[in-house]
Parts: structure tokens; sequence; C-alpha cells
């Protein structure tokens, strides 16, 4: 059973405390698919709870953990789609503190260079500036340096063919051709057993997880955390 729209962060606590204990009793009597969906639920409420407190890091920790155990469970859920929201903007909240902290480091690093460069060529001129071309090539450094944190388009290979969206959870079909697990399985349970590019006969246990991509998305968004804004 989903649970409810969180009032707050003791809220959220509570109702993980429950799920954890019902997913404990489903347990007990070997009710696994319903432990499961008790303990994905238990994770994310707990998640958004650590959120709400501002313990970021570790509620990141619990709304992964719970993406994880949905995933396994329903990965075409609307659990999961909502959990992965909730994920996103908690990651997109932390790449933007960190991003705050590294453009800020970056410019007292870049003032700090201005000076030193402007101190050097005084030594034999006193009134001597900073030449327009070491202070471009300055510029250059340091607008290198804070590229990462520049917003810009995700590749297209680490994006789904259907959705034009980075890759959550990608699979790879027989054809070769990657999609986003949910949207293919949503596509092949309402329009047709088919592969949506190739028009290939297509079934669900026929879909491989496509790790290299996942890796590869995976790297990309450590190194580029503006990419989880929801769009």
């Amino acid at each position: 059973m989903a649970p409810a729209a969180p009032d707050g962060g003791a809220e959220s606590q509570r109702q993980a405390d429950l799920l954890k204990q019902e997913g404990n009793a489903f347990f007990r009597k070997e009710r696994l698919s319903a432990a499961i969906d008790a303990y994905t639920g238990a994770h994310y409420m707990l998640g958004l709870a650590l959120v709400n407190s501002q313990r970021l890091s570790e509620g990141i920790k619990s709304l992964e953990k719970s993406l994880e155990l949905g995933r396994g469970a329903h990965p075409a859920s609307y659990m999961v789609e909502e959990i992965w929201q909730e994920l996103s903007k908690a990651k997109y909240i932390e790449w933007e503190s960190l991003s705050r902290e590294r453009t800020s480091q970056l410019q007292k690093l870049k003032v700090a260079c201005y000076e030193a460069i402007r101190c050097y060529n005084s030594l034999d001129n006193p009134a001597a500036g900073v030449p327009v071309e070491q202070l471009n090539e300055l510029d250059e450094v340091f607008m290198k340096a804070a590229k990462a944190d520049t917003p810009a388009e995700v590749p297209d290979h680490l994006c789904c063919k259907i959705t034009l969206d980075i890759f959550r959870d990608p699979v790879i079909t027989p054809s070769g051709v990657t999609y986003e697990r949910a949207v293919l399985l949503d596509h092949l349970q309402t329009v047709g057993k088919f592969d949506p590019v190739t028009r290939e006969a297509l079934e669900p246990h026929q879909l491989v997880p496509n790790l290299a991509i996942k890796e590869a998305v995976h790297a990309f968004l450590s190194e580029h955390g503006w990419a989880y804004k929801i769009r």
C-alpha cells in the first residue's frame, strides 16, 4: 500500500516506523512481496523525514535503498516514479549546495591569482597592471574549472529514445536498442509487444539491464548534478 503524503519530518518518521513493523509482520508470515512493498515504503518515508530534517546525505541513502527495493519488486509502478522524483529533488539540492561552495572557492582563488600576477608584474614596474592576455588566460582556466557545474545538454546516448530524459533504469532489447525500463514495460503492456524502434516482436522477459549505460549515467550525474533537475 502506498504511504500517504507526509505532513513533516515527524509524521514521515512515524509512518516509516509503522511500515517497517508491517514489513516485519509480513515477513514472518512469509508474504515476501508484501514485506518488500512495506520495507520500500518505510525507506521512502524515512528518507523524506531525513531530508525534511536537513539530514540530506542520510536521506538520499535511504531514498536510494527504497528505489532499489521498489525497482526489484515493481519496476513500472507509480511508487517507483514517486521515489525517483523525491530522490532527484534531494540530489539536486545537494548539488546546488556543493556548487555554491565550489563557486565561492573558485572565485576566491581567482582573485588570489589575479593579485599574485599583479604583484609579480609590479616588481619591475610598480604602476603595471595585469595584461589583457594574462587576464584572458586566467578567465579561461577558471571557466574550464567551473564547467562541470554549468548546466548543458545531456549526451544523447545517456537519454531514453522515448522520454528523451536521462536514463534511470536502462534495459537493452535483443535488437540492441536501450530504453527506460518502466517506459518500455508500459509500452509492451498498453501498445503492443514489439520494440518501439525496430518493431521486432518483444517480450518483457527479454529485457536485460544495460549495466554499461547505467554506470555511464551514474558517472555523469556524479560530475554534473544539475542533470538531476526535473524538467
